[in-house]
C-alpha cells in the first residue's frame, strides 16, 4: 500500500501526494487559491514552491486585478474556484445573483482542516476509503458574506483526486446560486485532444476526439440524466501521446443528473477543464446560514497514454466507488426472461426456462417486465407495482419460492421513476407528475415521469417495492428508466415555495433516497442499473449499483465499440452483457454464439434466451461458457484491463486482455469483423504488459513461449482464412474471434 502525504507551509502552500502524483495549491497575491500542478509526483521544499508560482510576465490584453498591483490579472492564473467577471473571462465555477444582480466574488482563503479517512455514506453518491488524505479549504467574500470549502480527496492507490465544494450563505438576505461546478482544472498548454464518449440510444459511449483550439469544446447532458447521448467522463490526452504511452487527464462526475464538462483554452493557449452540474435549468436557493454542496468530481492523471488512464479509472471505481459488500464478491449470471417471452409471462414455461438455466449453470432468475398490474404491452401499468394475477394466480410470492427452490437466485424488473397515464397510482395523485398544470406534456414511450423531488412519491415508491422484495425474498432488482425528463416542472417545489430550477437536482437526489432506503433495508440485494440500456451509465449510479447495463443493443459487433467506449471510464466490473438471440433485435445481425459469448465475457455475464428451443448441441456448449467464466470471473473482474493495438485505430479489429497483479495469468480477446483476402498467415498480437522473464503456457497449445517472445514480437493468434489457407485455416468468414488464456509456468 503506497502512502498519501499532505503538506502544509505557511498555509500559502498546499501539497497533496501520493506514490503516483501531486496536487499542489498556493495562495495567490490577491488571497484567492491558485492552482499550481497536477501530475507525476514531485518532491519540493518551500524555495522550489516559491520559484514555481513566481510571476514571469504579465499577459497581454489583460485588466489588472486592483490598483494596488499592476502585475496581477485573473486573466491568466491557474485558478482552483473561478469566478467569471474579475478580470478573468473564461467559464468561472462559481456564480450567485442578489436580487437579479450578479455577485463578483473575492473569495479571498481563510483556513484549512484535514482528516484522514472518508467514510461511505449511502444518501449521497462519493468516493470513499478507510485511508486518505482529505484537504478542506475555506474562502470568503467578506462583502457579500459569502464562504465556500474546497474539499479535496487523494487516496493512497490512487491516480486521482476527488473534489467538490460547499457554499454557504451567512448573510442576512437570500441569493440564488446559478452555477456550482464540481471541479477545474486549469492546464498551462493547449497540446491535447478532447476524448469524449457520445452516442445515442443502442450505440452509446461512442469514442469521439477533437483537437483543443481557442474557444471552448463540451459536452453536456439536459435530459435530467446522464443520458445516452454525453457521458460525463472526458479526457484531455497529449497529442503525442498513443494508446499506452503519454500524457492523459481524465475527469468524471460522481453524478448522474444534467451535467456540463468542458475544455476552453483562451488567447496564450491555457486549458480549463471544468465539470459539474449544468448551470442551465440549475438554480437553489441560498437562504440566510443555508449551504449547497456540489456533486463530487474525479481527476485523473496517467502518464502511460489512454490505456493507463483507462486502468486509474477502473481501479478508483472498484476501489472507492462500488459497494464494499460487491467489491470482492462473484457476481451471479443470470438469465433473464424478456427475449424469451417478453410480456407473454406464463409461469408453467417460465420455470421451465428457469429448469433449462439451471442445467447450464446460471445462478438467478430474472422475471423481467410484464409482471404486474395488467402490463401486456408498455403502454399501461407504471407506477401500480402489485402482481398481475391474471398471469400469477398464485401469486407472486408462490413463483418466487418456486425459482428458490430449485436453487436459483430470484430478481424482477423495475421502472420505479415511471408511471403510466391510466395507473391507479396517477389517478390518485395526478400532481405527483412531472409536468405543469397548464401547457402541453409529452409522453414518451407511453408513460410519464413521476416527481422525485417529491419525498411523499419516494415513500411511496419504497413501500411498494417493499413490499414485493418481502414477499419474494428477493436477491436482484433490474432497476430501469426508460425517458428523458421533458416539460420539468414540480407542483411540489411550487406548493413549498421552492425555485423550480432546484428541480432536476433535487429530483435526482430523490431517486438515491430511494437506492439508499433500498440498500439500507436490503444490503444483500444486487440491484444492476438501466436506463433504457445504458442513458445512466455513470459513478453516481455505480456507487449504489455495481454493475450496469451496457446497452439496450446486444449485438456482438456494436458491443465491441461500446465496451472500448465504455471501458476508458469504467470497470469491466460495471458492465452487465448479455448474450442475446440472433438475428438481434437491435439490428438483424447473425453472429457466431462463439463470438457473442468472447465479448460478452468481459464484464458480468448474462443470457437472454429461450432455452426450450435450443439444441442439445448449443445448451451444451452454453454450459460450457458458464463453467470457463466463472474459472475466469476473478480475474476479469478484478485484473487489470489492457487495451491493446489495433484497438481504436482499425475500425474491422480489436484485442483487449486483462491480467492479475502478480502477471502470472491473462486472458485475451481479439475480434475481426469482416473477412479480408490476401491477409498474412503470421498474425501476432504483442502483449507489453507480461513478465517478460516468464514462461506462459497457452491454453490448448503445448510449447511454452517466453514473456519476452510474448511482449516483443507476440502472440500467434489462430489462422484466419485469408482466400488461399483452406488446409490450415481455424477461423473462417466474417465475425471471428478468439479467447486465449494464458499461465505463467
Amino acid at each position: 500500500m503506497s502512502l498519501t502525504a499532505l503538506q502544509v507551509i505557511d498555509e500559502k502552500f498546499f501539497h497533496l501526494s501520493n506514490d503516483r502524483v501531486s496536487y499542489i495549491i498556493a495562495v495567490m497575491p490577491n488571497g484567492q487559491l491558485g492552482h499550481v500542478y497536477f501530475g507525476p509526483k514531485l518532491t519540493l521544499d518551500r524555495a522550489q514552491l516559491e520559484a514555481l508560482v513566481a510571476p514571469v510576465s504579465k499577459s497581454a490584453g489583460t485588466v489588472k486585478f486592483s490598483a494596488d498591483d499592476h502585475q496581477f490579472s485573473l486573466a491568466d492564473q491557474q485558478q482552483e474556484l473561478p469566478v467569471y467577471g474579475s478580470t478573468d473571462y473564461r467559464q468561472g465555477s462559481l456564480g450567485l445573483k442578489a436580487d437579479g444582480a450578479p455577485l463578483y466574488l473575492d473569495l479571498k482563503y481563510q483556513s484549512y482542516t484535514t482528516a484522514s479517512s472518508k467514510p461511505r455514506v449511502l444518501t449521497t453518491p462519493g468516493a470513499f476509503g478507510d485511508q486518505a488524505d482529505c484537504l478542506n479549504l475555506t474562502v470568503k467574500d467578506s462583502t457579500w458574506q459569502v464562504e465556500a470549502v474546497l474539499h479535496y480527496t487523494l487516496f493512497p492507490d490512487a491516480a486521482a483526486v476527488v473534489r467538490s465544494v460547499t457554499v454557504t450563505n451567512h448573510a442576512q438576505q437570500s441569493y440564488l446560486l446559478e452555477r456550482c461546478l464540481s471541479a477545474t482544472l486549469d492546464l498551462p498548454t493547449a497540446d491535447y485532444e478532447f476524448l469524449h464518449l457520445s452516442g445515442n440510444w443502442a450505440r452509446e459511449r461512442q469514442v469521439q476526439t477533437q483537437s483543443l483550439a481557442h474557444g471552448i469544446a463540451s459536452v453536456e447532458s439536459l435530459h435530467g440524466a446522464s443520458s445516452h447521448q454525453q457521458n460525463p467522463f472526458v479526457a484531455l490526452v497529449a497529442t503525442d501521446a498513443t494508446l499506452r504511452h503519454g500524457e492523459a487527464y481524465g475527469a468524471n462526475l460522481i453524478y448522474s443528473g444534467n451535467f456540463q464538462a468542458s475544455a476552453e483554452v483562451n488567447e496564450w493557449r491555457q486549458t480549463r477543464l471544468t465539470t459539474g452540474i449544468h448551470p442551465e435549468q440549475f438554480e437553489w436557493q441560498l437562504d440566510p446560514e443555508t449551504a449547497f454542496t456540489s456533486p463530487e468530481a474525479v481527476l485523473l492523471y496517467s502518464d502511460s497514454g489512454l490505456n493507463g488512464l483507462a486502468q486509474q479509472a477502473a481501479q478508483f471505481a472498484n476501489q472507492h466507488i462500488i459497494a464494499p459488500h460487491w467489491q470482492h464478491r462473484p457476481r451471479p449470471v443470470v438469465l433473464n426472461s424478456w427475449e424469451a417471452a417478453y410480456f407473454h409471462l406464463d409461469p408453467k414455461v417460465l420455470l421451465k426456462l428457469a429448469d433449462q438455466g439451471k442445467q447450464i449453470g446460471v445462478d438467478c432468475f430474472v422475471l423481467d417486465d410484464g409482471w404486474f398490474g395488467n402490463r401486456d404491452t408498455d403502454n399501461s401499468s407504471l407506477g401500480d407495482w402489485q402482481v398481475d394475477r391474471r398471469k400469477f394466480p398464485a401469486g407472486l410470492g408462490a413463483f418466487a419460492q418456486a425459482i428458490h427452490a430449485k436453487g436459483l437466485q430470484f430478481g424482477l424488473w423495475f421502472e420505479p421513476e415511471m408511471v403510466s397515464p391510466n395507473s391507479a397510482l396517477i389517478k390518485a395523485h395526478p400532481d405527483w407528475v412531472v409536468g405543469p398544470n397548464r401547457g402541453r406534456r409529452s409522453v414518451g414511450r407511453h408513460q410519464y415521469v413521476l416527481d422525485f423531488a417529491n419525498p411523499a412519491v419516494v415513500e411511496n415508491l419504497y413501500e411498494q417495492m417493499r413490499r414485493v422484495i418481502d414477499e419474494t425474498q428477493l436477491d436482484y432488482i433490474k432497476w430501469d428508466m426508460n425517458r428523458d425528463i421533458t416539460e420539468a416542472y414540480s407542483a411540489y417545489l411550487a406548493q413549498v415555495g421552492r425555485p423550480q430550477g432546484e428541480f432536476f437536482h433535487r429530483y435526482i437526489q430523490g431517486v438515491y433516497a430511494l437506492y439508499a432506503k433500498l440498500l439500507t433495508a436490503y444490503p444483500d440485494v444486487l440491484i444492476e442499473g438501466c436506463a433504457g440500456g445504458g442513458g445512466r451509465f455513470d459513478l453516481g449510479i455505480l456507487f449504489y449499483s455495481p454493475q450496469i447495463w451496457v446497452s439496450d443493443d446486444s449485438d456482438a459487433v456494436e458491443r465491441l465499440r461500446i465496451q472500448f467506449g465504455t471501458s476508458l471510464g469504467y470497470p469491466l466490473s460495471a458492465m452487465s452483457n448479455h448474450l442475446t438471440k440472433v438475428p438481434n433485435d437491435q439490428v438483424g445481425r447473425t453472429t457466431p454464439l462463439a463470438m457473442r459469448f468472447n465479448v460478452a465475457t468481459f464484464g458480468v455475464l448474462g443470457y437472454e434466451l429461450d432455452l426450450t428451443k435450443l439444441t442439445p448441441a448449443t445448451l451444451t456448449a452454453l454450459k460450457q461458457q458458464i463453467v470457463q467464466y466463472r474459472q475466469n470471473q476473478e480475474l476479469i473482474l478484478h485484473g487489470q484491463f489492457e487495451l491493446l493495438p489495433p484497438t481504436g485505430k482499425n475500425s474491422n479489429e480489436f484485442a483487449w486482455a486483462v491480467v492479475n497483479a502478480a502477471r502470472t495469468e491473462a486472458l485475451v480477446g481479439f475480434y475481426r469483423l469482416l473477412a479480408t483476402p490476401g491477409q498474412t498467415v503470421a498474425d501476432r498480437l504483442s502483449l507489453p504488459f507480461l513478465n517478460g522473464e516468464q514462461q506462459y503456457q497457452v491454453e490448448g497449445q503445448t510449447v511454452p513461449i517466453s514473456g519476452s517472445v510474448l511482449k516483443h514480437v507476440g502472440l500467434p493468434l489462430p489462422v484466419q482464412f485469408n482466400g488461399v489457407n483452406p488446409d490450415t485455416a481455424t477461423l473462417k468468414g466474417d465475425y471471428q474471434s478468439c479467447l486465449l488464456h494464458l499461465l505463467a509456468l
